[in-house]
């Protein structure tokens, strides 16, 4: 029984091992920050200003790869890189028409409470940045500490996706391939760097901005990809990311 048990367990999918290997990357580079920050706080001064374009740091390195991240949520990418669909389901390559027909009003009634649920979602962290903002104006918290906190959340943020996710309780998705703030992951990441004045923050919150509005455009345009009774691409039977296994199993009892 138990040689069956364990023939019968489900291998870990390609993109959970992408996932999984980002995490352990990620968890290393916030290491590695605070060790420059011990280290080596000179190159903090990167983000003041336009120090961007008048010094080199190991942190040039970090912007571009979350420049990159947030490209690939804009442009479509259908080969090159291990995406998941849930990041990529307001794509139209990435819809696949139901053959049974769906009610309309049914689809409109998901996106309205989904819709609602994401902006409790919203007014929380809303009133986690004001603080983190608050406690910025009045110097209990510099520059340096922004950033290390938007690099904890960039940790955090696959710690969501692999393990487990508060945000999953208020927008009540089955899984992160139809939770409807998938895509919201920029956004909250690097809403801390608001509070600071240079192009090195400004760019990626702009960029995490756009990121957001095209995924809210895209949601208002084209509902019927966000919904799994109207996109077949979202329901278990047809999922080959297996990202978030912990729910996998209830998914399919």
């Amino acid at each position: 029984m138990q040689h069956t048990a364990a023939a019968e367990k489900p291998r870990i999918s390609k993109t959970r091992r992408v996932y999984i290997r980002q995490l352990v990357c990620r968890c290393l580079v916030l290491a590695a920050c605070i060790l420059i920050v011990i280290f080596d706080p000179q190159q903090m001064a990167i983000l003041e200003g336009w120090n961007f374009f008048r010094m080199i740091s190991p942190l040039h390195l970090l912007w571009l790869v979350w420049m990159l991240d947030m490209l690939w949520q804009i442009v479509p990418v259908k080969k090159r890189l291990v995406i998941a669909l849930g990041s990529q389901k307001h794509f139209q390559f990435r819809f696949q028409p139901m053959k049974e027909k769906f009610s309309g009003q049914a689809l409109r009634r998901h996106i309205i409470e989904t819709t609602k649920a994401a902006y409790k979602v919203f007014a929380i962290w809303a009133a986690v940045v004001g603080i983190i903002s608050l406690l910025r104006v009045f110097d209990i918290l510099n520059n340096t500490a922004l950033l290390l906190i938007t690099m904890l959340f960039y940790v955090c943020d696959l710690i969501c996706v692999l393990i487990w996710c508060p945000f999953r309780l208020i927008v009540k998705a089955k899984c992160c391939t139809t939770c409807r703030i998938f895509n919201w992951d920029h956004l909250m990441m690097f809403s801390p760097m608001l509070m600071i004045k240079g192009f090195y923050s400004g760019t990626l919150v702009l960029m995490a901005f756009a990121d957001w509005l095209i995924w809210e455009l895209c949601i208002m345009m084209y509902p019927e990809r966000f919904w799994e009774n109207s996109n077949a691409a979202l329901r278990c039977a047809n999922c080959t990311d297996k990202l978030c296994t912990q729910y996998c199993g209830k998914n399919h009892a």
